[in-house]
């Protein structure tokens, strides 16, 4: 037998060995259990480890929900022994009633809300103007642009002028309806601007077919005889006529330029203007009944997790955050947590899905896609596209996509929407605390590097750590923001005096209980 034969033989036996590899296992077990010594060994890979292909952790999930609600019971009753029931209502209403009683704190929120209507009927006044050629685009944008930077200069000279007036829960309301009626009134005059143009274009092109079909008639005046010809006669009769419209005719520009359409918009549940909304065909009463009382329960607790747990947690915070000591800081932190990132939710759910399916319910607006599965996104670039979608059409209808059309790349397009977005954050809480810092803009521009970092986690490790890196971002950032604009709250309006007294009374106590 040569050396070639050899080979052959070899390699057609290891090909039919290959092909036989299940027949030889299953022939091995039966061998094995035909046995006498009864084997009960296989080659099987434990339970947990990655290559068992086990997915069933159901039991699992309910132990951890079931030691997270004895670790939250506990938390309530050391709450409870140390501080006591601090749930007071008719301590938030009889403020409240001060609040409205005061006629300077009251009569300023009234003017700033009633301000409003002053930029909202100029911006309609001016598109009417350059829809009817009475004024030239560039002056009516310059006119829209000082309108909008007005919108955003107010708030802040009223509230810093009039501080003592005004409460920190007053002015976080006036800047967040001053902040949509900017991000609305910046969709209305796009939009406008959009039509105004597409119908100028139409114009143009309208204009040139009529130059050629003049042309033609011309052409065609020296051939009227054959024109009029009983065939070319029954060719036009046999063209297709235009349908009649069923139905509500839609809205076109410039006929939406009233100001019950506008209005409609700016209590709309939405920040991108159309000129023509979804409708739905009535208003469901019991719906409407559910969605109120699911407020007026939520905002209940909301109340008594701040007045019972957020208080205490963050002004026992205060000294060991100023005094940097880190595991005291980061113990209160932790405590923190918890309640925070449960008012968090609780007011996603009253702000998404009460007060926007309300609102949406009374003025018959039918489109309610306001969130998406946040809770499910795997990196951090899913979460903020899915999590507030008003926010997330705009930035990227408004901004992200006029960009990319002007020439930018998508980097640049996403770090100015990031910079966009941080600037309203720390303008929501810096102009109503009066601090301005830029903690909440720094937060926010760490999230444009957080994108490809959990993406990385996400290919490398999985999606599911890619959620838990969203989750913890968003457990742990918050209760750190919140400690850090306390403390500089603190030291801004009440002096650095009030954190020694806070440190007195916190050194006694802690060497009491050394003591004891």
């Amino acid at each position: 037998m040569t050396s070639d034969e050899g080979s052959t033989r070899f390699r057609l036996r290891r090909t039919n060995s290959t092909s036989r590899a299940e027949d030889i296992v299953t022939e091995d077990a039966k061998v094995r259990k035909s046995q006498p010594d009864k084997p009960i060994h296989s080659p099987r890979d434990s339970l947990i480890s990655w290559g068992s292909n086990f997915n069933n952790f159901e039991g699992m999930v309910n132990w951890a929900f079931l030691l997270l609600a004895i670790g939250g019971f506990r938390l309530f009753l050391e709450n409870l022994n140390k501080y006591g029931i601090r749930v007071n209502p008719s301590a938030l209403v009889n403020n409240f009633v001060e609040s409205v009683t005061d006629e300077n704190a009251s009569f300023i929120s009234f003017y700033l809300l009633l301000y409003t209507n002053v930029p909202i009927l100029l911006i309609l006044l001016i598109e009417k103007l350059i829809a009817k050629d009475v004024i030239a685009w560039r002056l009516g944008c310059f006119i829209h642009m000082t309108n909008l930077l007005l919108m955003l200069l107010i708030p802040i000279i009223v509230i810093n002028v009039r501080s003592d007036n005004i409460g920190v829960i007053t002015a976080t309301y006036v800047t967040g309806v001053y902040s949509v009626l900017f991000l609305k009134m910046w969709s209305y005059i796009q939009v406008n601007h959009w039509c105004r143009c597409s119908i100028t274009i139409l114009g143009q092109k309208r204009a040139r077919h009529t130059s050629i079909y003049r042309q033609a008639s011309m052409l065609m005046d020296k051939n009227l005889f054959h024109a009029s010809t009983p065939q070319n006669l029954a060719k036009v009769q046999e063209q297709p006529q235009e349908p009649e419209k069923i139905g509500t005719k839609p809205v076109t520009w410039p006929d939406n330029l009233s100001i019950r359409d506008i209005y409609y918009f700016w209590f709309a549940p939405t920040l991108c203007y159309e000129l023509n909304f979804p409708r739905s065909t009535r208003v469901r009463k019991l719906f409407l009944l559910r969605r109120f009382i699911e407020l007026v329960v939520g905002v209940n607790v909301s109340i008594a997790i701040v007045q019972q747990y957020i208080i205490p947690s963050v002004v026992n915070s205060l000294v060991p955050f100023a005094k940097m000591e880190l595991g005291i800081a980061s113990e209160r932190l932790l405590k923190l947590a918890l309640p925070n990132h449960l008012l968090w939710m609780i007011g996603f759910y009253l702000f998404f899905h009460a007060t926007l399916n309300t609102l949406g319910e009374i003025l018959q607006f039918a489109d309610r896609d306001f969130y998406h599965d946040w809770w499910n996104a795997v990196n951090t670039a899913k979460f903020w596209s899915t999590w507030n979608l008003p926010v997330h059409r705009w930035c990227v209808r408004h901004l992200y996509k006029p960009l990319l059309h002007a020439g930018c790349t998508k980097t640049t397009g996403m770090l100015i929407v990031f910079f966009t977005s941080a600037f309203f954050h720390e303008y929501l809480i810096s102009v109503p605390l009066r601090v301005f810092k830029i903690w909440a803009f720094m937060g926010m521009m760490i999230q444009a590097p957080l994108f490809p970092f959990t993406r990385f986690v996400q290919k490398n490790i999985g999606p599911r750590m890619g959620n838990i890196c969203v989750w913890i971002s968003l457990i742990v950032g918050q209760p750190l923001a919140v400690m850090m604009y306390y403390h500089d709250y603190v030291v801004e309006h009440f002096g650095s005096d009030l954190i020694q007294a806070y440190g007195q009374i916190y050194s006694f106590n802690t060497t009491k209980q050394i003591i004891h």
